[in-house]
Protein backbone atom coordinates (compact mmCIF):
# COMPACT_ATOMS: atom_id res chain seq x y z
CA UNK A 1 0.00 0.00 0.00
CA UNK A 2 2.71 2.18 0.78
CA UNK A 3 4.74 1.86 -2.56
CA UNK A 4 1.02 2.52 -4.57
CA UNK A 5 0.59 5.98 -2.23
CA UNK A 6 4.24 6.99 -3.51
CA UNK A 7 3.56 6.34 -7.04
CA UNK A 8 0.02 7.95 -7.21
CA UNK A 9 2.08 11.08 -5.49
CA UNK A 10 4.99 10.31 -8.05
CA UNK A 11 1.75 10.51 -11.17
CA UNK A 12 1.24 14.44 -10.97
CA UNK A 13 5.28 14.66 -11.69
CA UNK A 14 5.35 12.00 -14.12
CA UNK A 15 2.26 14.08 -16.16
CA UNK A 16 4.30 16.92 -15.81
CA UNK A 17 7.46 15.82 -17.06
CA UNK A 18 5.58 13.92 -20.56
CA UNK A 19 3.99 17.40 -20.90
CA UNK A 20 7.28 18.87 -21.13
CA UNK A 21 8.74 16.44 -23.13
CA UNK A 22 5.80 16.81 -25.41
CA UNK A 23 5.68 20.74 -25.47
CA UNK A 24 2.46 20.58 -24.08
CA UNK A 25 2.94 23.36 -21.36
CA UNK A 26 1.20 26.05 -23.81
CA UNK A 27 2.36 29.60 -24.57
CA UNK A 28 3.99 30.16 -21.18
CA UNK A 29 5.82 26.48 -20.07
CA UNK A 30 7.50 28.22 -17.10
CA UNK A 31 4.17 29.37 -15.41
CA UNK A 32 2.18 26.32 -16.07
CA UNK A 33 5.47 24.00 -14.64
CA UNK A 34 5.35 26.61 -11.13
CA UNK A 35 1.68 26.21 -11.04
CA UNK A 36 1.19 22.49 -11.66
CA UNK A 37 3.99 22.08 -9.10
CA UNK A 38 2.11 24.48 -6.57
CA UNK A 39 -1.10 22.85 -7.13
CA UNK A 40 -0.18 19.47 -6.26
CA UNK A 41 1.79 20.80 -3.26
CA UNK A 42 -1.42 22.51 -1.80
CA UNK A 43 -3.24 19.38 -3.01
CA UNK A 44 -1.11 16.67 -1.18
CA UNK A 45 -0.73 18.82 2.30
CA UNK A 46 -4.20 18.99 2.20
CA UNK A 47 -4.49 14.87 2.40
CA UNK A 48 -1.85 14.98 4.44
CA UNK A 49 -3.93 17.03 6.81
CA UNK A 50 -6.96 15.30 6.40
CA UNK A 51 -5.34 12.11 7.52
CA UNK A 52 -5.90 12.22 11.10
CA UNK A 53 -9.86 14.03 10.83
CA UNK A 54 -10.26 10.90 8.64
CA UNK A 55 -8.83 8.61 11.25
CA UNK A 56 -10.43 9.70 14.06
CA UNK A 57 -13.76 9.68 12.35
CA UNK A 58 -13.39 6.70 10.85
CA UNK A 59 -11.75 4.79 13.13
CA UNK A 60 -8.76 4.07 11.22
CA UNK A 61 -5.97 4.03 12.56
CA UNK A 62 -3.50 2.61 10.13
CA UNK A 63 -4.13 5.94 8.10
CA UNK A 64 -1.67 7.33 10.46
CA UNK A 65 1.40 5.92 8.60
CA UNK A 66 0.61 7.72 5.45
CA UNK A 67 0.83 11.17 6.85
CA UNK A 68 4.15 11.95 7.24
CA UNK A 69 4.46 10.46 3.74
CA UNK A 70 1.93 12.37 2.19
CA UNK A 71 3.64 15.77 3.89
CA UNK A 72 7.17 14.77 2.44
CA UNK A 73 5.10 14.41 -0.65
CA UNK A 74 3.74 17.43 -0.36
CA UNK A 75 6.97 19.58 0.71
CA UNK A 76 8.56 18.20 -2.82
CA UNK A 77 5.98 19.72 -4.80
CA UNK A 78 6.14 22.85 -3.16
CA UNK A 79 10.44 22.54 -3.73
CA UNK A 80 9.80 22.17 -6.99
CA UNK A 81 7.33 25.24 -6.79
CA UNK A 82 10.11 27.40 -5.82
CA UNK A 83 12.73 25.94 -7.31
CA UNK A 84 10.65 27.11 -10.97
CA UNK A 85 10.09 30.59 -9.62
CA UNK A 86 13.62 31.35 -8.34
CA UNK A 87 15.34 29.05 -10.91
CA UNK A 88 13.43 28.89 -14.29
CA UNK A 89 11.17 32.33 -13.83
CA UNK A 90 13.52 34.98 -11.52
CA UNK A 91 17.17 33.37 -12.95
CA UNK A 92 18.53 33.82 -9.31
CA UNK A 93 17.97 37.11 -9.44
CA UNK A 94 17.87 37.18 -5.76
CA UNK A 95 17.45 41.32 -5.34
CA UNK A 96 14.84 40.67 -7.63
CA UNK A 97 13.21 37.89 -5.27
CA UNK A 98 13.20 40.11 -2.23
CA UNK A 99 11.58 42.81 -3.62
CA UNK A 100 8.80 40.83 -5.06
CA UNK A 101 8.76 39.01 -1.79
CA UNK A 102 7.98 42.65 -0.34
CA UNK A 103 6.08 43.83 -2.92
CA UNK A 104 3.45 40.93 -3.72
CA UNK A 105 1.49 39.80 -0.82
CA UNK A 106 0.69 36.51 -2.60
CA UNK A 107 4.76 35.78 -2.42
CA UNK A 108 4.84 36.80 1.12
CA UNK A 109 2.35 34.14 1.79
CA UNK A 110 3.91 31.59 -0.28
CA UNK A 111 7.68 32.16 1.08
CA UNK A 112 5.89 32.16 4.31
CA UNK A 113 4.24 28.91 4.15
CA UNK A 114 7.45 27.25 2.89
CA UNK A 115 9.71 28.55 5.64
CA UNK A 116 7.04 26.67 7.89
CA UNK A 117 7.06 23.43 6.06
CA UNK A 118 10.85 23.28 5.64
CA UNK A 119 12.08 22.63 9.54
CA UNK A 120 9.01 19.94 9.76
CA UNK A 121 10.48 18.13 6.46
CA UNK A 122 13.55 18.84 7.88
CA UNK A 123 12.32 17.14 11.41
CA UNK A 124 10.54 14.02 9.85
CA UNK A 125 12.94 11.07 10.34
CA UNK A 126 12.18 8.88 12.86
CA UNK A 127 15.93 9.67 14.75
CA UNK A 128 14.63 13.36 14.26
CA UNK A 129 11.64 12.72 16.64
CA UNK A 130 13.89 10.77 19.29
CA UNK A 131 16.48 13.94 19.24
CA UNK A 132 14.04 16.09 19.71
CA UNK A 133 11.71 14.22 22.17
CA UNK A 134 8.02 13.07 20.69
CA UNK A 135 6.49 16.73 22.62
CA UNK A 136 8.75 18.52 21.23
CA UNK A 137 8.74 17.45 18.14
CA UNK A 138 4.49 17.72 18.07
CA UNK A 139 4.59 20.87 19.08
CA UNK A 140 6.91 21.94 16.31
CA UNK A 141 4.79 20.27 13.46
CA UNK A 142 1.66 21.83 14.91
CA UNK A 143 3.52 24.89 12.31
CA UNK A 144 1.45 22.63 9.53
CA UNK A 145 -2.02 23.82 10.76
CA UNK A 146 -0.60 27.51 9.62
CA UNK A 147 1.48 26.47 6.68
CA UNK A 148 -1.17 25.27 4.86
CA UNK A 149 -3.95 27.78 4.78
CA UNK A 150 -1.07 30.29 4.36
CA UNK A 151 -0.28 28.26 1.21
CA UNK A 152 -4.20 28.15 0.47
CA UNK A 153 -3.86 31.89 0.87
CA UNK A 154 -0.88 32.23 -1.44
CA UNK A 155 -3.00 31.13 -3.84
CA UNK A 156 -6.37 32.35 -3.59
CA UNK A 157 -4.36 35.91 -3.88
CA UNK A 158 -1.94 34.60 -6.77
CA UNK A 159 -5.12 34.28 -8.93
CA UNK A 160 -6.23 37.70 -10.94
CA UNK A 161 -9.95 35.51 -11.90
CA UNK A 162 -11.23 32.00 -10.95
CA UNK A 163 -10.86 32.26 -7.40
CA UNK A 164 -13.23 29.22 -6.86
CA UNK A 165 -10.58 26.71 -6.53
CA UNK A 166 -8.13 28.58 -4.66
CA UNK A 167 -11.04 29.32 -2.13
CA UNK A 168 -12.52 25.59 -2.23
CA UNK A 169 -8.86 24.52 -1.00
CA UNK A 170 -9.13 27.23 1.91
CA UNK A 171 -12.38 26.38 2.86
CA UNK A 172 -11.12 22.68 2.79
CA UNK A 173 -8.11 23.34 4.99
CA UNK A 174 -10.34 25.18 7.25
CA UNK A 175 -12.78 22.65 8.10
CA UNK A 176 -10.26 19.81 8.97
CA UNK A 177 -8.76 22.33 11.29
CA UNK A 178 -11.89 22.91 12.53
CA UNK A 179 -12.63 18.94 12.65
CA UNK A 180 -9.19 18.89 14.59
CA UNK A 181 -10.45 21.52 17.11
CA UNK A 182 -13.80 19.90 17.54
CA UNK A 183 -12.31 16.29 18.07
CA UNK A 184 -10.04 17.88 20.50
CA UNK A 185 -12.82 19.43 22.59
CA UNK A 186 -14.91 16.20 22.78
CA UNK A 187 -12.01 14.28 24.08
Amino acid sequence: MRLLVHLLCALPLLWLGGLAALDRLGANPVEAAIRFSGDWALRILILALAVTPLRQFAKLSVLASYRRMLGLWGFAYAVLHLLGYVVLDQFFDWANIGHEIIKHKFITAGMAAFALLAPLAATSTQGMIKRMGGQAWRRLHRAVYLAVPLAALHYIWMVKAGWKQPATYMAIALLLLLSRWVYALRR
